[in-house]
């Protein structure tokens, strides 16, 4: 049976994040610059309406195979960290310190880096700069941003979960605009649903895999509620349903905001342009829907860097509250009761990246650097069904044993795929996850008893 884990340090977090609230921040974290950024790229690579419309359908059924399995483990164990908790308990310490290493060093500050350059960039559109021309100053415009929401987590959960639910409501509704407006005033600006037949052009195999991982990139958040587990209310029933619901909701506007934009503009168009959907309400309305839309993206942008502080500093703090890593950062502020030492940590590492490397460096070393994780999580639903059968499971994923598994290929897929593409860059980002063993095996493998046998 497992057996909740709770400390001093970790009893101080409140659960007050409830269903609306928590349906918020997956929404609101998932939604940032993908949407916005991405399709270019990805009809790019793949220029047949019908495929390219097909890898964000198939990106929808995957994560949705994904969110129904983490449903189950959140249900089950709903501790501060997610992720982290669900690798100790279904692959032991080793695979659960080397997640949080490869969280700490590489994942969060990438993901965080990522999110801050393109609000950076898009605060510079609104006020008619160019990013191109002064790339300092969007990155400076990113680091403030990266240490204003970390500033604003510290000062108080509720506070941050209000900027990321305004930002939500707020990117959502756009999109939901543009997608209205498009298809129902796309006529008058040359738009045709012929643009969404399929034209025969075609699509290699391993573009096709990059492709993917771009869309991965976009529907990226599905699982970053559980990092604050902790402080959800009801959280064996809160939980699951924010999961899946945000998540359906996420693929239906997705599938709807791409078929929007090939309703509006021909794939070949689409592929030529890096800010798609200023271009689509441009057509629609002119000047002032470029300026719309590019407010939006900003603030789209804003909201989910401040969703995924809230959320994923939660990791190093269960860490640190479970003797896996050094202990002030389990500290618990006693007046704002937020994990103050794990925010401020994320929020340094985070200014570090996104002044040193590129928004494409940040989002390859972010995809390669979780997937596997996010694979191996889905399968400790197997190895804890048969290590702890009688572990209360207020939800079991729908399809079992099939729905885990068709999200655990998808992940083996798009890191082989990228092994093959880029072996230098994989390689390198592997390397630094695996960095973590000997770490662990020199300064946290006995500071804590393990609750189940150690892997051979």
């Amino acid at each position: 049976m497992f057996a909740v884990i709770v400390s001093p340090s970790m009893a101080t977090l409140v659960r007050r994040l409830g269903l609306m609230s928590s349906i918020g921040l997956v929404i609101g974290i998932t939604i940032g610059g993908g949407i916005f950024r991405t399709p270019a790229g990805i009809a790019t690579r793949v220029p047949d309406p019908v495929l390219m419309m097909g890898v964000w359908v198939l990106g929808g059924i995957i994560v949705l195979c994904g969110a129904l399995a983490f449903a189950e483990l959140s249900a089950a164990m709903p501790e501060t960290g997610g992720m982290y908790v669900y690798l100790r308990e279904g692959w032991g310490r080793p695979y659960a310190f080397l997640y949080g290493w490869a969280q700490l060093v590489l994942i969060r500050a990438a993901a965080l880096g990522g999110i801050s350059s393109v609000f950076g960039e898009y605060f510079m559109r609104v006020f008619g700069l160019d990013p191109i021309a002064h790339p300092a100053w969007a990155d400076y415009l990113a680091a403030a941003a990266i240490i204003f929401a970390g500033v604003t987590n510290i000062v108080g959960v509720q506070l941050g979960a209000l900027f990321a639910g305004i930002s939500t409501v707020t990117k959502f509704g756009a999109l939901a605009l543009l997608v209205g407006a498009a298809f129902l005033l796309g006529g008058n600006a040359g738009a045709s649903i012929s643009h969404l037949a399929s034209n025969g052009a075609p699509v290699d195999a391993g573009v096709f895999g990059l492709a993917l991982i771009s869309v991965m990139w976009a529907y990226d958040g599905f699982a970053d509620l559980t990092f604050a587990s902790g402080e959800v209310k009801d959280p064996q029933r809160n939980l699951p349903r924010a999961i899946i619901i945000g998540t359906v909701m996420i693929i239906a506007i997705y599938v709807l905001a791409n078929a929007a934009y090939l309703y509006v503009s021909p794939i070949e168009t689409m592929a030529s342009s890096r800010l798609i959907a200023a271009d689509t309400m441009g057509a629609l309305f002119g000047q002032a829907g470029v300026s719309f839309i590019a407010v939006v993206v900003m603030i789209s942008t804003f909201g989910s860097l401040m969703g995924s502080m809230l959320a994923s500093p939660r990791i190093f703090f269960a860490m640190a509250d479970d003797k896996m890593l050094f202990a002030p950062i389990a500290k618990v502020h006693p007046t704002w009761q937020t994990p103050h030492v794990a925010i401020g940590l994320a929020t340094v590492l985070g200014v570090a990246m996104v002044m040193t490397q590129t928004f494409e460096q940040l989002t390859d070393t972010f995809v390669l650097a979780m997937w596997p994780f996010y694979a191996l999580s889905v399968a400790a639903i197997y190895t804890l069904r048969k290590s702890q059968p009688n572990l209360h499971r207020p939800y079991k994923v729908v399809g079992y044993p099939f729905v885990p598994a068709v999200f655990i290929a998808a992940a083996v897929y798009l890191v082989v795929n990228a092994l093959i593409s880029d072996p230098v860059w994989t390689s390198i980002t592997f390397g630094v996850v695996l960095l973590g063993l000997p770490v662990y095996y020199v300064w946290f493998r006995t500071s804590a008893t393990d609750s189940r046998p150690q892997p051979r």
